[in-house]
């Protein structure tokens, strides 16, 4: 189904050519004055110029040639604009069409494509923390909205399972255990079932281990030592890798459960690994890898360049490999696995220069061929209130946990206080609304830019927030529940400018997810279902749906109402979250 803006830029294309000008001059735009008109066309100005004459007179016999069973209103204006309005009839026929039409009628671009979404970016042995919040909620979101649009969308969450975190916490563990097995070169029988470590005391060992790094150069030397032996298949050090992980991933899973966020693929460095053999053979038989230093190098400098680019290393002079290895082996491995139309990259946009190496090392090398598109989504950080980085009251890292904790304690007290629900569904409909608050807060801003945290602005139940847009839902569906079986109401034409604004803004679904996608910006998806709510709202407060006498007018409220819900439904599922059934 065509978006509204293809459907009228065609009609006015049609026009132009009927008036006797080039039809290429008939693009549509939304106006910026809706006080004035619905829609424009400046293509008049332009193609005076190639006629040679007035704008007003190319624009006027143009708006001439306009279908009024599409137009209510199709005028010139000084300088040459062309002003519309929609007919009642039009916008009716559009809606019913979205209405009856799977999906309201979005073309599945993404039919027979397949996209890797790596976001999530978690680290065995260690908490979730704030820093996790923005890749898991926006790399969710978007990996829905491929989806939406007919894309095979596997998310991974690309676990940080293989570097020097791992040889850190081996070497801690044989400082304070050196009699474990697993640090005995002769011994030959099974290793415990049970792991030497709780979880708690796991997320012990690393900061201690990685502060002791800092200030003891022997210890540091181990830990590098352990790092290498785990790479190289060291069994002892594998066998405490696999306690590490055991007891890592269910508590992930239970936290990114929470986030309502899921991952197709639960893969790591550490199986990325076998593929890095051969990799690192064929770059340099190839002429791509060249040492430098002791060290394994991928020149990826360009003449073109207007800063400087560092050559990608890919084994350091120990030979030990790093995260540039192990993410162009994890691309061998999706290619091989999966053969992706596009690879999208959510993290930090501090590792900018990170990616921009490996994907150049990627290309050259043809790792990944031209064929398959490599985006990085560069995200900004998310701050406290105050605009400084978010701390906990001791100065460390809040956890991601904590973070969710207190939006959830935040908004069960305002559940409980306003006798939302009853007394059995405080903790579903709490979840459910604080979910939606943490996540529409962060996704409501641009990916790319920072944004400060405000826990009671974002939990609001009005403005533009996610309870709101919730709590919108949730007021048709008292609606609708009242009236009854609605489902198969035709929309009707108008009866109000507020019946009006509310269907043109029902229109913009398409185009709104469309620039969403092509952006990689949500925030794009939450613009609009604020104006959306924001129309739903008002034609509630000016129409007496419910109260109305006439049953066909009546009806054709509640089809309106009805097909504004469905498409905030459909936009919130998109985004990760779900509307409850009472607020």
């Amino acid at each position: 189904m065509e978006s509204i803006l293809s459907v009228i830029s065609a009609k006015m294309r049609a026009a132009f050519a009927a008036a006797g000008y080039d039809p290429a001059y008939g693009r549509v735009t939304v106006s910026n004055r809706p006080d004035l008109c619905e829609y424009q066309c400046s293509g008049a100005l332009a193609a005076a110029k190639q006629y040679h004459c007035a704008p007003m007179v190319v624009a006027g016999n143009v708006a001439a040639k306009l279908p009024p069973e599409t137009f209510a209103m199709a005028e010139a204006v000084a300088p040459g604009f062309i002003n519309l309005k929609l007919s009642g009839s039009f916008l009716q026929n559009y809606l019913e069409e979205m209405r009856t039409a799977e999906d309201f009628g979005v073309e599945k671009s993404g039919m027979g494509k397949t996209i890797v979404v790596d976001y999530g970016g978690a680290n065995v042995a260690k908490p979730l923390h704030i820093g996790h919040l923005r890749p898991a909620i926006i790399g969710e979101a978007l990996k829905r909205l491929y989806r939406f649009f007919g894309w095979n969308a596997i998310g991974d969450v690309h676990l940080g399972d293989w570097g020097l975190q791992m040889g850190l916490i081996i070497a801690e563990l044989q400082l304070r255990q050196p009699e474990l097995p697993y640090f005995d070169a002769d011994f030959s029988g099974e290793y415990p079932a049970e792991p030497p470590f709780t979880l708690s005391e796991l997320e012990e060992i690393y900061p201690t281990a990685s502060a002791r790094k800092k200030e003891d150069p022997a210890f540091a030397q181990r830990a590098h030592e352990a790092t290498l032996a785990l790479q190289r298949g060291e069994r002892g050090c594998r066998a405490i890798w696999a306690h590490i992980m055991a007891l890592s991933l269910p508590d992930l899973h239970r936290i990114y459960d929470k986030l309502d966020v899921h991952f197709e693929a639960w893969l790591g460095e550490s199986d990325a690994d076998p593929y890095i053999p051969a990799m690192i053979a064929r770059l340099k038989d190839e002429g791509y890898a060249v040492e430098s230093e002791g060290a394994l190098v991928f020149p990826v400098a360009e003449e073109t360049d207007k800063k400087e680019v560092p050559p990608c290393i890919l084994v350091k002079s120990d030979g030990a490999a790093i995260y540039a290895t192990t993410d162009l082996a994890t691309m061998v491995q999706r290619m091989q696995d999966y053969a992706p139309d596009k690879i999208l990259y959510v993290t930090d946009k501090r590792q900018a220069l990170h990616f921009e190496q490996i994907f150049r090392a990627a290309r050259k090398s043809g790792i990944v061929p031209t064929g398959t598109e490599l985006e990085h989504l560069g995200h900004g950080t998310m701050n406290g209130k105050d605009g400084k980085p978010f701390k906990t009251r001791d100065g460390g890292v809040l956890r991601l946990e904590q973070l969710i904790g207190e939006m959830t304690d935040f908004v069960r007290a305002k559940v409980v206080e306003n006798r939302i629900v009853e007394a059995d569904k405080v903790e579903e409909t709490t979840d459910q609304i604080a979910l939606a608050a943490l996540k529409y807060g962060d996704l409501s801003n641009l990916p790319t830019k920072d944004y400060n945290f405000d826990l009671e602005r974002f939990a609001a139940f009005e403005g533009n927030t996610g309870p709101y847009i919730l709590y919108t839902i949730v007021r048709v569906r008292s609606i609708l529940a009242k009236y009854g079986a609605w489902e198969q109401l035709p929309i009707a034409e108008p009866c109000s400018i507020a019946a009006k604004d509310l269907m043109r803004s029902i229109t913009g679904f398409a185009p709104a997810l469309e620039s969403a996608l092509a952006a990689s910006a949500p925030s794009q998806i939450c613009a609009y279902i604020y104006e959306l709510a924001g129309n739903v709202n008002k034609f509630y407060h000016e129409t007496p749906i419910l109260r109305e006498d006439d049953e066909e007018k009546k009806a054709g409220h509640i089809a309106l109402v009805g097909l504004a819900k469905r498409i905030l439904e459909q936009c919130i599922a998109i985004l990760g979250f779900t509307a409850p059934e009472r607020m």
